[in-house]
């Protein structure tokens, strides 16, 4: 059987000594989340993880969600694991308390995010995307609006959806489909076909509230003329209770490789009643707003998965015997060592954690970008974190979701056989960590927004919000003691300035470069920015290395420098290698 234990010491770390928890109770609004707040919050946050969440996940998985009649049933445990969610307040944690929510700081949230993830990334879906909706009605919503919907999305009574896949469009929005008529009393019939629509349809709330995306009939062709539609499954009567059923249902439900507790829909919108949001002909900027949240958490998706197959390999890692150390046997009462002697095994452990643990630290610099973006008074500080978090976004979606894939196939690799069998658990993880680098926009499609749109972006303004610090900390820790870890990332941020030239400079004659190039340099960024992690929580844990959760930082950051962080030399030559290699090659060839 799996196991799941929410990594709470490594959390307060990253919280607390890395990023200051201290200054965010300092920002306007937040003064109540004290680090001792924030602490109860994450200790109760790993309860109920581990409680209701983690025992329903395998469960979930092997059930599924069922389709009879256009009703969708989640798996046994969902509706009662969510009931009791909602009770707690969870869902309201992180939204605004002028609709009943906690505004709990984004710093904190992600992290319970992450407990969420790592214990049923299915269960997860459902609250995650009703506070990305909620995130856009705020924003682009009218007041009618947001006081008709958001209250009720706050307490979790009714939840929420995206509305934007066709059949014949994914990326390319610029090709839907899906009608929106002007009706007589302000509000619009909606008619289209959508699909890959998760949670839209479900028995977990009485109300469902999707974000469509759709044309009106003067709209312009391509991307500028779609717009956004508030659409209700239940309208919602003056007094707020529900009214009739709205045009809008679910006609299947898909059957996928993995996150199977997670309703993925087809939807049929049949002059369903809805209500423009936004401007006309500016959807997709406004559901920008929801689809950058969602990218952010299906990073921590990866993070999350990845945590969770980290700590199986290690149980397993630790009990199984089997084969002796190269250098004699360990333990001579049983007939084999147990794998962790392996240096095979102990190199993608290691590897695994430094990724995982990388991860975490950087996701927290973002977080709290945000938290001063959303909070600060200071209009400087705003524009330095806006550009940030718009810089690191495809990063943390695409570079994140990667290394859980990544890190979940390691963990079926330290069981053998074993892993690639349901008994253990772990081959779920695999399954459920491959949406996260298509949905959302795929990672290439991450890849190609970071090097075609965020790094030229205000004359390369964007890129310098994240190497400013990155010098500066390396101008400031040139001593002996933090040569082991500034050196390695001055090599790799080398590499990584080189390669940016590197492709603007060829961009310039031939866009296909930026393509060529943008998956290698995101990963590439991914690595630096993991590096100054690194770097700082190794400068952290020095002073504090008798203590042994502090050398393990220091000797996982030695680690992280030596064996991965060196990745970045190999990336630059690919991308110096250019596209001609891709380009030239006949298609009829393929």
């Amino acid at each position: 059987m799996p196991i799941y234990k929410a990594p709470l010491e490594d959390m307060r770390f990253v919280l607390h000594e890395l990023h200051d928890s201290k200054s965010i109770a300092e920002l306007p609004g937040a003064e109540d989340f004290t680090p001792e707040l924030l602490d109860n919050v994450l200790e109760d946050a790993a309860k109920l993880t581990e409680g209701l969440l983690f025992p329903i996940n395998q469960s979930g998985d092997l059930e599924g969600c069922t389709f009879e009649n256009g009703a969708v049933r989640t798996p046994s445990g969902f509706k009662a694991a969510y009931d009791a969610f909602r009770a707690g307040g969870w869902t309201a944690m992180a939204s605004s308390p002028e609709f009943g929510g906690q505004g709990m700081p984004i710093a904190a949230s992600l992290l319970v995010e992450e407990m969420m993830c790592a214990a049923n990334i299915s269960f997860s879906l459902y609250p995650g995307l009703t506070h990305g909706a909620y995130t856009t009605l705020y924003h682009h919503g009218t007041e009618a609006l947001k006081q008709t919907y958001l209250p009720k999305m706050v307490s979790g009574e009714w939840s929420g959806t995206m509305c934007l896949t066709e059949a014949h469009c994914g990326t390319d929005l610029g090709m839907l489909r899906t009608k929106a008529v002007p009706n007589e009393d302000g509000a619009y019939a909606i008619t289209g076909n959508k699909i890959f629509i998760s949670a839209g349809e479900h028995d977990m709330t009485s109300n469902i509230i999707h974000l469509v995306l759709a044309r009106l009939p003067d709209a312009p062709v391509g991307v500028k003329g779609i717009s956004l539609f508030v659409v209700p499954k239940f309208l919602v009567n003056e007094d707020g209770s529900l009214g009739a059923r709205n045009g809008v249902s679910a006609t299947a439900i898909e059957h996928k490789m993995g996150i199977k507790g997670s309703a993925t829909c087809a939807m049929s919108f049949d002059d369903a009643k809805g209500w423009l949001l936004g401007e006309p002909h500016k959807g997709l900027r406004a559901m920008f707003t929801m689809m950058n949240t969602e990218r952010l958490s299906v990073g921590i998706q990866g993070l999350g998965v990845a945590e969770v197959a980290y700590q199986n390999a290690v149980a397993y890692a630790r009990e199984r015997i089997q084969g002796r150390a190269l250098t004699g046997a360990k333990n001579k009462d049983k007939p084999a060592d147990s794998i962790l002697v392996h240096p095979d095994v102990r190199r993608m452990l290691l590897t695994m954690r430094a990724y995982i643990e990388g991860c975490r630290a950087l996701a927290g610099w973002v977080a709290r970008e945000i938290d001063v973006l959303h909070l600060s008074a200071d209009a400087d500080a705003k524009l330095v974190a806006d550009d940030f978090t718009a810089l690191l976004t495809p990063v943390v979606k695409a570079f994140f979701t990667d290394l859980g894939f990544e890190i979940s196939s390691l963990a079926v690799q330290c069981y053998g056989g074993h892993g690639y069998i349901r008994d253990h658990g772990v081959e779920q993880y695999v399954r459920d960590a491959r949406i996260a680098m298509l949905y959302e926009g795929t990672n290439g499609v991450q890849a190609l927004d970071l090097v075609g749109r965020k790094l030229p972006a205000e004359g390369g303004r964007l890129l310098t919000r994240f190497l400013d610090p990155v010098l500066e900390f390396c101008d400031a820790n040139g001593g002996e003691d933090m040569a082991p870890f500034v050196g390695p990332l001055q090599t790799a941020l080398e590499h990584f300035q080189i390669a940016t030239g590197y492709i603007m400079e060829a961009a310039m004659s031939d866009p296909n470069e930026i393509g060529a190039a943008s998956v290698d340099y995101l990963r590439l960024f991914g690595l630096v920015a993991l590096g100054f992690m690194w770097a700082r929580m190794a400068k952290i844990a020095m002073p504090k290395a008798a203590d042994r959760f502090y050398k393990a930082k220091l000797d996982t950051a030695n680690f992280y420098m030596q064996r991965l962080l060196p990745q970045t030399g190999a990336l630059l030559a690919a991308i110096q290698s250019g596209a001609k290699t891709m380009m030239e090659f006949e298609d009829a060839a393929f």
